[in-house]
């Protein structure tokens, strides 16, 4: 499996969302910015973008998932 792959997965279920990966084979960083994490902990947070490849995962295609979720307030502080 590609990054862009993953990438267009999320994007398709989290519309309105940036998503940024990294990664190739069965290994991948996925960073996911969108006002549809606003009020959610970051488990609830994690838990929406593992929705999005749970198919992906539970097939063994994506092995290991690290999973960034923000808002875009949030992000924008991180980058300051």
């Amino acid at each position: 499996m590609q990054a862009s792959e993953v990438k267009q997965l999320v994007e398709q279920q989290l519309e309105g969302c940036t998503v940024t990966t990294e990664g190739e084979g069965c290994d991948f960083r996925v960073t996911v910015v969108g006002e549809v994490f606003e009020g959610l902990s970051p488990v609830k947070k994690q838990q929406l973008v593992y929705g999005c490849l749970s198919e992906q995962i539970a097939n063994g295609t994506i092995h290991a998932l690290t999973i960034r979720a923000f808002t875009s307030k949030q992000w924008q502080a991180l980058e300051a």
